[in-house]
């Protein structure tokens, strides 16, 4: 049964009622972390590719106070370029359907609406996490604390570079969630395939994912499984570069006095500044590579 408050494309529906393969897509990256018209190109692009590797894109938001499960090309098109779209997480979801406004959702909203509509698989670009100085400011994202209590595996290039990765790696642990190096032994960092911290568990195929999803969720381990993917190695930014540039956006935030949500939407545009483009280029690359894997995962699991 669909929940109530959840519109669900009729593509989407009949694939969840047949049993079919869905991936689940986050819509913050459309509306706050790329700029348009790249972020509806890539986009359209991502669902293409889900379909191309045998699954069912589900694009999820809040439009008009909605949940959707799975967005239309004009809906797309709003998110991309409507000026007030909300920057939505779980703690916002309430807000922003009684007040009946648009919202991109975040890993952790994406997560838990995905969860309501009975999809386990999901593509994002990279986790949130623990950010650097959190001993001090308590900034540790809810994409963690979803992962540790919600039934959907998240596929993804690591966590964004802009992180503290080894508390962030840590609190996952202390979370209880599986985080998974897929076909590597180091665990990637967004836009780099080194972070200089080992993945606590190796993959080498989408059926792999698919085994220790069914065997966590039959053992009753409540809770979410990270997939981490590396950015391709022909579209990585190598991890000394990106390390200065992201010090320097870090710098230039602090004096603006940015911090909270504001933060990382403030992060990536600077660093696509700081980069020439670079950063958006690898940031595509990285999300393209991530959905032809999240739809192999999700065929694999939707087999039983």
């Amino acid at each position: 049964m669909t929940h109530p408050l959840l519109t669900v494309t009729d593509e989407v529906a009949t694939a969840l009622d047949e049993g079919r393969p869905v991936v689940a897509l986050e819509s913050t990256i459309i509306s706050h972390g790329m700029p348009y018209p790249q972020n509806v190109a890539m986009a359209v692009e991502v669902e293409g590719i889900v379909r191309e590797h045998g699954a069912v894109p589900a694009t999820i938001a809040v439009l008009d106070g909605r949940p959707r499960i799975g967005l239309s090309p004009d809906d797309l098109e709003l998110l991309a370029s409507h000026p007030e779209v909300t920057k939505v997480s779980v703690r916002d979801l309430p807000y922003v359907v009684a007040r009946g406004v648009h919202g991109a959702t975040t890993v952790a909203s994406t997560m838990r609406l995905a969860a309501l509509a009975g999809i386990r698989t999901f593509v994002t670009g990279g986790l949130g996490g623990v950010h650097r100085g959190a001993e001090t400011s308590f900034d540790v994202s809810a994409d963690l604390t979803e992962l540790g209590q919600t039934d959907v595996t998240v596929v993804c290039a690591g966590v964004k570079s802009i992180l503290d990765i080894g508390l962030t790696l840590e609190t996952l642990e202390t979370l209880g969630v599986p985080v998974l190096g897929y076909g590597a032994e180091e665990f990637p960092s967004f836009y780099s395939r080194q972070s200089g911290h080992r993945a606590p568990m190796r993959v080498d195929a989408p059926e792999d994912v698919a085994a220790i999803m069914r065997a966590k969720w039959d053992l009753g381990l409540a809770g979410g499984i990270v997939v981490a993917n590396p950015i391709p190695a022909e579209d990585e930014i190598p991890a000394d570069e990106i390390g200065l540039i992201i010090d320097r956006a870090l710098a230039d935030m602090d004096s603006l006095g940015i911090h909270g949500k504001d933060a990382t939407p403030y992060l990536l545009g600077r660093i696509v500044e700081l980069t020439d483009g670079a950063s958006l280029t690898a940031n595509i690359a990285l999300v393209r590579s991530n959905a032809r894997l999240g739809a192999a995962v999700a065929v694999e699991f939707a087999r039983g």
